[in-house]
């Protein structure tokens, strides 16, 4: 597995949306907040690996 870079384009009830920025593709994906950190809002780069998420600059 490779770890990807993502923004989190839109925030809507319990679920971030995605896009991955470190390729082309740009269909955003729906993550649950749960699973990111507590601090996730639109706007924040995340790096992802295996299901886990943590915040990068």
């Amino acid at each position: 597995m490779e770890q990807h870079d993502f923004i989190v384009t839109d925030i809507r009830g319990d679920y971030a949306y995605l896009t991955q920025t470190d390729s082309n593709s740009a269909e955003p994906f729906q993550v649950a907040l749960a699973l990111l950190p507590p601090e996730t809002d639109v706007g924040t780069k995340l790096r992802g690996f295996m299901g886990m998420f943590e915040i990068v600059d």
